[in-house]
């Protein structure tokens, strides 16, 4: 089985003119809801084997705060205490608003050995993705995500696929669709 977390960066802002949309930081409120998606996502005791994320700023900062609170620091001498676990982050620029079309590619491209993976990127390209691969699930759910991807929100694909090559359109099974609860999030 595969699984397949598709989260979206979390608001950006346009405070700054001279920047361009690549360089874009996470506003105050994008920065809050990342690091509730992070609480959400470590609540669901996520350890996905590898993280890939688009290059841009706010998708780099959303996938590290992300990453803070799903690894948080532990004293190793503690007794009971648990390791925090080093996930690999690959930053890519060919994640950056490059369409679902590409995006799908490079998830089937994934080394086998990889069953989970999370997946920071933009919209419409999420969007797009999860509308291609989900298939079945919660049916709130599935309305609430065929509806609106907004920032912040995370959803959870199940493939019954042994090789990444092998997810087809409408092979996933929407798992989970969590949304920033409202004030954390601005879309």
């Amino acid at each position: 089985m595969k699984t397949l977390y598709l989260l979206r960066h979390g608001k950006s802002t346009w405070d700054s003119p001279t920047l361009g949309d690549y360089e874009r930081p996470l506003s105050p409120r994008g920065t809050r809801a990342a690091i509730a998606a992070g609480r959400h996502l470590a609540a669901a005791r996520l350890r996905p084997n590898l993280i890939l994320c688009s290059s841009a700023k706010r998708t780099r900062d959303t996938a590290d705060l992300v990453l803070a609170e799903m690894t948080p620091v532990t004293a190793g001498t503690e007794k009971g205490a648990e390791p925090a676990c080093v996930i690999p982050i690959e930053t890519e620029r060919g994640l950056y608003l490059c369409g679902s079309k590409a995006l799908c590619e490079r998830i089937r491209e994934l080394p086998d050995r990889i069953d989970t993976v999370l997946l920071v990127g933009h919209n419409p390209d999420l969007h797009e993705l999860a509308l291609y691969l989900v298939g079945t699930g919660d049916a709130v759910a599935l309305g609430h995500m065929r509806d609106k991807f907004p920032t912040a929100a995370c959803a959870t694909l199940e493939f019954n696929a042994e090789r990444w090559r092998d997810i087809e359109p409408g092979s996933s099974r929407l798992a989970d669709f969590e949304v920033p609860r409202k004030g954390e999030r601005d879309d």
